[in-house]
């Protein structure tokens, strides 16, 4: 991983983020850099030197995590515990505009977060803690009054900005839910001067397959890498 600054603010995302448009949420000083613990887990070195780990690990207490998002594979010191090293797709673009008869997309906010939590443990789209709704606009639909999908905004690097957690409850799925949140935010952010990008695992290839015919591209692959100080 090269040193600050990247070639481009998407190459490593988390570090853009936060020395960017979200710097008021930066913990940690010049090496290391991570969320709040209750906003996102995700974290970056400026290097892959002993002493940026060890500034990363220093913030890093009990069973936290720091989760990287890196042009290049992580090779971390001895004493981190690895828990996940995968490589994901980091797609660009608006989606098509899509809208569904009769379906009513609503803003979500502080009140709606056990329901967003519920959605997010049934769906598994990535992480989501209690302050994640925070970091931008989320929008839900609702089906009597249940929170069945849901999307929002997570890391805004530079000029961009990352549509995540998209997930519809499996008794909801094939009526078009995700397609029409990713639509309502991308305008959203497109309306706002800025550009929408968004990351995926590699192997979920059905998820790579929707954006693509929703009109957004693969800009790049990322590793992601999950760490943990030991007990």
């Amino acid at each position: 991983m090269s040193a600050v600054p990247p070639s481009h603010p998407l190459d490593r995302p988390i570090w853009s983020a936060l020395t960017t448009r979200q710097r008021p949420l930066a913990e940690g000083g010049g090496v290391a850099l991570r969320y709040p613990v209750a906003v996102a887990p995700f974290a970056d070195v400026v290097d892959l030197s002993p002493e940026s780990f060890a500034a990363l690990g220093a913030m890093l207490s009990g069973s936290e995590m720091a989760v990287l998002f890196t042009p290049d594979a992580v090779t971390a010191p001895a004493d981190f515990k690895l828990l996940l090293a995968e490589t994901a797709e980091q797609m660009i673009g608006t989606p098509a505009e899509c809208s569904l008869s009769g379906v009513g997309i609503v803003t979500l906010g502080a009140a709606d977060v056990p329901a967003m939590m519920g959605l997010v443990e049934l769906t598994k789209p990535g992480p989501f803690g209690t302050r994640t709704h925070e970091l931008g606009t989320f929008l839900g639909i609702r089906v009597d009054g249940e929170l069945v999908a849901m999307t929002g905004e997570r890391m805004r690097p530079g000029n961009y900005t990352e549509m995540t957690a998209v997930c519809v409850h499996p008794d909801h799925r094939g009526r078009g839910y995700a397609q029409a949140l990713l639509s309502a935010v991308a305008r959203q952010i497109v309306a706002r001067g800025e550009i929408p990008f968004l990351h995926v695992f590699t192997g979920n290839a059905s998820a790579i397959a929707l954006y693509r015919r929703q009109g957004m591209a693969i800009r790049r692959r990322l590793h992601v890498t999950v760490l943990q100080r030991p007990e």
